[in-house]
């Protein structure tokens, strides 16, 4: 496949989705936020819990990336909140985090996320996380 071919499907990739970043680092929203518009994804960011809750009821994605680590409101009880909501139980979360053992990624599961990555993530890392639990609204 050629390059350009390569990056035209790449643009449009994961079109029609609609994927939330909730991070209190500002380069990690925009890192994402960047890569997933690149394939084609709609992103709406959050700062911390208090503002992802508002806007998980509003623009309802199809996947969320929740960092562990935020003020206020940390990503165990924002996820928790989010699935605990019959609406959203279906909605996959990937928790976010620079900590990697395996109690923070046990407890990752028992509030309900479905794949924990280990901050810095790479864009493969993103990428394959989308291609697993986001499916395109056909």
């Amino acid at each position: 496949m050629s390059n350009a071919l390569a990056e035209a499907d790449s643009a449009t990739e994961f079109q029609g989705l609609k994927v939330m970043v909730i991070d209190d680092s500002k380069t990690i929203r925009r890192t994402a936020e960047s890569l997933l518009q690149k394939h084609g994804a709609e992103v709406i960011t959050a700062v911390d819990g208090f503002e992802a809750l508002s806007k998980v009821a509003q623009s309802r994605p199809d996947i969320i990336f929740i960092d562990v680590m935020m003020p206020r409101l940390d990503g165990y009880q924002t996820c928790a909140l989010i699935k605990n909501n019959r609406e959203f139980r279906a909605t996959p979360i990937i928790m976010l985090s620079s900590k990697d053992s395996v109690f923070d990624k046990a407890k990752g599961r028992v509030v309900g996320s479905e794949d924990y990555l280990t901050k810095p993530f790479t864009r493969d890392d993103l990428l394959g996380a989308m291609r697993r639990y986001a499916s395109p609204a056909a």
